[in-house]
């Protein structure tokens, strides 16, 4: 069975930076892409940073130029960089693994930019 635990979020000012982690339970090329999510309150999930298995990168419009996804093999770990963080970027971020049609999902871990 697989399995996905994120670390890494807490309570960081306006214009802080903060590291998530995403250790996978299995070889993470064996996914054909891993990335990130976050659920804000009354806003719709949205994606933030995806990571194939070719190592193409995709970011959401508002974290552009701000955030960084990357993947570490040997750890089986996907992290995500992320500076500049403002109070839009408070929400539960959410780690997944596709293979072919099947997503798998951490439990998620909270950020919260304070103003």
């Amino acid at each position: 069975q697989v399995h996905l635990a994120e670390l890494g979020g807490g309570l960081v000012q306006a214009g802080g930076s903060l590291r998530l982690s995403c250790a996978a339970s299995i070889n993470i090329f064996e996914f054909n892409d891993m990335g990130w999510y976050r659920q804000a309150p009354g806003k719709e999930r949205e994606l933030v940073a995806s990571i194939n298995v070719g190592g193409v990168t995709k970011y959401g419009e508002s974290v552009k130029g701000r955030f960084t996804i990357s993947r570490d093999g040997a750890k089986k770990t996907v992290y995500l960089q992320m500076n500049s963080l403002n109070p839009d970027d408070t929400g539960v971020y959410l780690c997944y693994g596709r293979i072919l049609s099947r997503h798998t999902w951490g439990k998620g871990t909270l950020v919260n930019v304070s103003s």
